[in-house]
């Protein structure tokens, strides 16, 4: 388990990524993003996409055009790859020990997601496992000019919020999600280190609710 405790005494509000750190998704985005890219005539394998789930709609569609020399058509591409994850929403699994988290936090501190993805997937993801409504605020990247790493999710998550950023933490699954916590100049917790026995589990969120930008 998370030390509550520690961020209700640390921290004045919490911030979560969504695709990968609140909910299983990078399965579904990676079929998703294969129908859609399949326009190209360029087939896209589900390794390709791991690497890089994260990105935001139009960075990875830069980095599909710029390794396999292709222009898209990206209207339509993206329209597929969205119809088609929306189709695949019953196979969505919340991350259980960040889900807990959000559950034990509810009504203490504020709370918002700051997420990459468009709203309307990200707005179905969570209604659909059940979590927006523990959430005061949403901002997506439609709502922001720049994607992570740039902080501006996280800035405006904040913003909105009403607190401090530096009064903030942020919990992400991304190497370009923490930088943009970082850059943002909150705390992050990576949860790729919560997937651990609960002994060094433990030990992580506290390395974690040390660490500041």
């Amino acid at each position: 388990m998370i030390d509550i405790l520690s961020l209700e005494n640390d921290f004045e509000a919490v911030i979560f990524d969504c695709d990968g750190t609140l909910v299983h998704t990078p399965p579904v985005y990676a079929d998703a993003w294969a129908a859609g890219f399949a326009h190209s005539g360029k087939p896209m394998n589900q390794a390709w996409y791991l690497m890089r789930a994260g990105m935001s709609e139009g960075v990875l569609m830069e980095a599909f055009e710029r390794e396999f020399d292709v222009v898209l058509d990206r209207e339509s591409v993206i329209a597929t790859m969205r119809s088609h994850f929306l189709q695949n929403l019953h196979r969505v699994r919340e991350v259980h020990v960040v889900a807990a988290t959000v559950r034990r936090l509810a009504g203490v501190r504020p709370m918002a997601v700051a997420s990459g993805g468009s709203r309307e997937i990200v707005t179905a993801t969570l209604h659909g496992t059940g979590l927006r409504e523990y959430f005061d605020e949403l901002v997506t990247i439609d709502d922001v000019a720049n994607p992570k790493p740039a902080p501006d999710l996280f800035l405006q998550a904040a913003a909105l919020l009403g607190i401090e950023p530096a009064r903030c933490v942020v919990f992400e699954d991304s190497e370009q999600g923490l930088e943009a916590a970082r850059r943002a100049g909150m705390s992050a917790i990576d949860v790729n280190r919560l997937d651990l026995p609960e002994q060094q589990r433990e030990l992580n969120i506290r390395d974690s609710l040390k660490m500041k930008a």
